[in-house]
C-alpha cells in the first residue's frame, strides 16, 4: 500500500474502528462477564478488535467485533483451564487460522451448501426468538429451545393479568409495540 492509498483509506478506517469499538465495547464485556471473566478483559477486546484489527483489516467486509456464539466455548475454556492458560489458547487458535490461510484452507468450505449454512443460521434465529418470547413475557427463558417451547404456555397464562402474574401484559404490549414500530420505520 503507498502513501497516497494510505493517506485516503486512513480516515475512513479509523472512524470505521472507533464505531465498531463504540457498538462492540458493551458487547464485548457481557460476553466476558458471561465467560467467567472479569469486565475489564471484554473492554480489551473491544480496543483491540475494534481499533486496531479494525484498522489492520484486509477485507471491506471483514468482521471484527465480538462473537457471542463463542460465549460458550470461552466459558467451558475457562473453566476447564483457568483464565491464564485462555491467553495461550488463543493464540494457539489464531496461529491455526493464519496457517490454515497460508494453506488456503478455505476453499474447502465452499464445499458446505449453501442450505446448510440457510438452516443453521435459521435455527439459530429460531432459538434466539424462543428465549426471547419468554424476556418479552416479563419471565425467564430455559436453558435449551425445546424447553422455552414446553414452557411458553405456562409463561403466556403467568402473563395474562387474570392468573395474579406481575407485569408479562404490560412487558408483551411494550415488546409488540416495538416490532410494530421496527416494522414501521422500515416501510416508512
Amino acid at each position: 500500500m503507498n502513501a497516497q492509498t494510505l493517506k485516503a483509506t486512513l480516515p475512513r478506517d479509523l472512524m470505521a474502528s472507533v464505531v465498531v469499538l463504540l457498538v462492540a465495547l458493551p458487547l464485548c464485556m457481557g460476553i466476558a462477564i458471561a465467560s467467567g471473566m472479569p469486565p475489564a478483559k471484554g473492554v480489551i477486546t473491544g480496543i483491540v478488535g475494534g481499533l486496531v484489527v479494525g484498522w489492520l483489516a484486509g477485507a471491506p467486509l471483514q468482521v471484527s467485533g465480538p462473537a457471542a456464539g463463542l460465549t460458550v466455548l470461552v466459558f467451558e475454556l475457562v473453566q476447564q483451564y483457568g483464565a491464564a492458560m485462555l491467553g495461550p489458547i488463543l493464540l494457539l487458535a489464531g496461529a491455526l487460522q493464519l496457517l490454515a490461510g497460508r494453506l488456503k484452507l478455505g476453499c474447502w468450505f465452499r464445499v458446505t451448501a449453501p442450505a446448510v449454512v440457510y438452516g443453521m443460521l435459521a435455527g439459530i434465529g429460531i432459538l434466539i426468538v424462543l428465549s426471547q418470547l419468554h424476556v418479552m413475557l416479563d419471565g425467564q427463558p430455559e436453558a435449551s429451545g425445546l424447553d422455552n417451547i414446553g414452557a411458553f404456555p405456562a409463561a403466556l397464562w403467568a402473563a395474562l393479568p387474570f392468573s395474579g402474574g406481575g407485569n408479562g401484559l404490560i412487558a408483551a404490549s411494550l415488546g409488540l409495540l416495538t416490532i410494530l414500530c421496527m416494522w414501521a420505520w422500515d416501510r416508512l
